[in-house]
């Protein structure tokens, strides 16, 4: 049942002769540190995978076994970034939008249509559709959010081995009280966002 009710607007889309449906998803939106995250998926209507769906809701070993079986089974994913230089330019809304752009720019995609999570998006010449809480609502833009998180944990998880003061391997960079002590301690890193409030002027020296 929960499997069709995440398909209603695929299987709408693809009754109406659309092919390439992209769904879109980004994460760490809310981080104080490292980029935003975005991926696009295009799932096989012939090969669905029943329990995709908001990556927060899954448990992290279930999460993993899932991102690989989209990886494989899907008819096209990919990953993209916003850097922090590209947050603290453009503001991390338009940068998480920006990401999930450059996901339908990628050689080989070729989307005809988008299920975009949330509530905004830029315009395009392709036609789209925003779904708030789309991650719960729409397989294509679940399967999207479970590829970002577990690309974007394991990045945070890597850089926590060059900078253990921030607890970035349980944390992720997202606001704690670890993280903020990390910063009064040891100062702002290249990968801290400079125009979110860290609460600190210091800067990260080794």
């Amino acid at each position: 049942m929960f499997m069709n009710n995440r398909l209603e607007v695929e299987k709408k889309l693809w009754t109406e002769g659309f092919k390439r449906v992209m769904g879109l998803d980004e994460v760490g939106r809310g981080c104080l540190a490292g980029p935003v995250v975005a991926a696009g998926v295009i799932l096989n209507k012939d090969d669905l995978i029943d329990d995709i769906r908001d990556s927060k809701a899954i448990p992290e070993p279930e999460r993993r076994e899932l991102a690989e079986e989209i990886k494989n089974r899907a008819e096209f994913w990919t990953v993209k970034e916003c850097s922090t230089i590209e947050i603290d330019e453009l503001n991390i809304l338009w940068a998480s939008i920006k990401a999930m752009e450059k996901c339908t720019e990628v050689e080989g995609a070729l989307p005809d249509y988008l299920l975009v999570d949330g509530n905004k998006f830029s315009p395009s010449l392709i036609p789209h559709t925003c779904i708030v809480k789309g991650d719960d609502k729409s397989m294509s833009i679940g399967a999207a959010s479970i590829l970002a998180k577990v690309y974007r944990d394991d990045l945070m998880r890597k850089l926590h081995k060059k900078f253990p003061y921030y607890s970035w391997d349980t944390n992720v960079g997202y606001p704690t009280v670890a993280h903020y002590k990390g910063l009064q301690n040891k100062g702002i890193t290249v990968h801290h966002r400079r125009s979110f409030n860290l609460k600190t002027e210091k800067l990260y020296t080794g």
